[in-house]
């Protein structure tokens, strides 16, 4: 059991090394407020470090993290949305969503960032899950395995999403029209 728990800790270990940025990342897009944020980070972790005890290697461990921190942050935002009244939006309503939130368009790199993350916060898990992914660089047989959709859907759905983003960040938030 010792040395079960070793390979664990070890395996755990060289997963927040690798791809701990990432998942804080991952945390920020799901969670705008920090300190909801900072447990959900918490909470990604300790889910990640519990589930390699069943880690087969029959995915790669970038794989794995991505699968359980998604599975974690999608679960955090349910329970968020049964807590508050905030709507998400399908791709069509963010695509038409009338403007109000980014009227300025600014060149500040942390800024553009923030308002790229606020878009995709908006979008619905499964969308938001496919671009923090993709942001990410992951291919879309990784994200497949992530998502349970295929290669083809997940490229589909990938593409429509950088449409929709593109031209809402471009127009300032607004919808272009």
């Amino acid at each position: 059991m010792q040395e079960i728990r070793a390979s664990q800790d070890e395996l755990y270990q060289q997963a927040a090394r690798e791809y701990g940025a990432a998942l804080g990342r991952l945390a920020y897009a799901y969670e705008a407020d920090a300190d909801r944020r900072r447990d959900l980070v918490q909470e990604i972790h300790f889910a990640v470090w519990r589930s390699l005890l069943n880690f087969d290697g029959r995915c790669s461990l970038r794989t794995w993290v991505y699968r359980v921190a998604h599975n974690v942050a999608t679960s955090h935002v349910i329970r968020q949305r049964r807590r508050s009244a905030m709507t998400f939006l399908t791709l069509e309503e963010a695509e038409a969503e009338a403007p109000h939130e980014y009227v300025e368009v600014s060149a500040d790199r942390e800024r553009a960032r923030a308002r790229l993350l606020a878009l995709i916060q908006r979008l619905e898990p499964i969308d938001r899950q496919l671009m923090l992914a993709y942001l990410d660089g992951m291919e879309a047989e990784e994200i497949s395995e992530i998502t349970g959709l295929t290669s083809a859907n997940v490229w589909t759905k990938i593409h429509r999403i950088k449409n929709v983003l593109s031209r809402r960040f471009r127009a300032g938030g607004h919808d272009g029209r």
